[in-house]
């Protein structure tokens, strides 16, 4: 199975997401989305297949936002902004908080 997860390795939750696809045997695409931010489009689809509203995607304490469109500029601008880990397979897509949901794409 492969798996992709948008990844801060300086996240318990993210790492313990990671470490339960590996072990799993998933072949895993990381992604350390501060460092290769996902673009505009590609937030939309991943929301979009998880069922998530964006703003319902921003980590707590980010700037309050109106709707959708300006939480996904925010997201854009400052990706620190974005929930993590974000976890994708060919089964769909979540926000792994708590990092366990990802035994729901596995």
């Amino acid at each position: 199975m492969n798996a992709t997860i948008w990844h801060n390795p300086r996240c318990s939750t993210s790492r313990a997401a990671l470490a339960m696809l590996t072990d799993a045997g998933a072949t895993v695409t990381v992604v350390e989305y501060l460092e290769d931010p996902p673009s505009r489009d590609e937030l939309a689809r991943v929301y979009a297949r998880a069922g998530v509203a964006p703003r319902d995607a921003l980590r707590p304490g980010s700037t309050a936002v109106a709707d959708d469109d300006a939480a996904l500029d925010l997201m854009v601008r400052d990706p620190a902004t974005i929930q993590r880990p974000v976890v994708e397979t060919a089964k769909g897509a979540v926000i792994a908080r708590p990092a366990d949901r990802v035994l729901d794409l596995l």
